[in-house]
């Protein structure tokens, strides 16, 4: 599928799932604005470069999208510099391990804010753009994680159950707009954050064999299902959850 025209923002795009969906997108024609923190803005400039080599459109943006204030001056940099935007990723996300009787408030805090309240701001922020044109493609990265969870990961799992669940009732209150919404769950995929599931090898290797295909995830095992709710080959889907995950959770 190719676009024309389009734009898209990817956040969290200078690493792992959300580098190769931005790339990804930028395959398919699309311009990309990117983000991450500003710590990440030598990174992020990289994946700039190679979206450039692409010969596609490209503006960095360092926003924290636990930020109201970030996310907005990030939203209106977008539209100052496409005119319009398409479709929004919202990958942007953090784990911190801790079980529940030990885990830091601060560290919960942090993980919601992130993951779920980054998700909120991002998508308040960018609806405007999207209504005035009656048009938008929203697709939230959550997790497999929101669905059946794992030890030491409690706030992790409540954060992208959360996205799950806003998600289905913002698909009810923007399709009229001509909006859709959707949910992309990666299972294991081999990124710096996923590798807490996988430095142990025996760990490594019972994930492995709790896919039905044997294998661990690579970032670029998830652009596909993004590319598709991003697309008008999804025109009339929305409020979906798919899972992306080598046959983890078989629903």
């Amino acid at each position: 599928m190719t676009a024309s025209n389009r734009t898209a923002l990817v956040t969290g795009a200078s690493r792992g799932i959300g580098r190769a969906i931005a790339i990804g997108l930028a395959e398919r024609g699309y311009d990309v604005a990117i983000n991450d923190i500003e710590r990440q803005k030598d990174v992020l400039a990289g994946v700039a470069t190679e979206i450039e080599e692409l010969g596609r459109r490209v503006i960095t943006v360092c926003a924290d999208v636990s930020s109201k204030a970030e996310v907005r001056a990030m939203a209106k940099a977008v539209g100052d510099a496409f005119g319009h935007l398409d479709a929004v990723v919202n990958n942007a996300g953090i784990l911190i391990s801790g079980d529940v009787e030990g885990l830091d408030e601060e560290h919960w805090d942090s993980v919601m804010d992130v993951n779920a309240k980054g998700t909120f701001l991002v998508v308040q922020a960018v609806l405007p753009m999207m209504k005035a044109r009656r048009y938008g493609r929203i697709v939230n990265i959550a997790s497999i994680g929101g669905k059946h969870g794992a030890p030491e990961q409690a706030h992790y799992s409540a954060s992208k159950a959360a996205v799950m669940g806003f998600t289905r009732v913002l698909a009810q209150e923007v399709g009229v707009d001509g909006i859709t919404a959707n949910c992309v769950c990666p299972g294991i995929i081999l990124t710096d954050m996923g590798r807490v599931n996988l430095d142990d090898p025996a760990v490594k290797k019972s994930w492995q064999d709790k896919t039905a295909m044997r294998r661990i995830g690579d970032p670029e095992d998830v652009v596909g299902a993004v590319a598709f709710f991003a697309s008008d080959d999804a025109a009339f889907v929305t409020g979906q959850t798919l899972n992306v995950d080598g046959g983890i959770v078989l629903s």
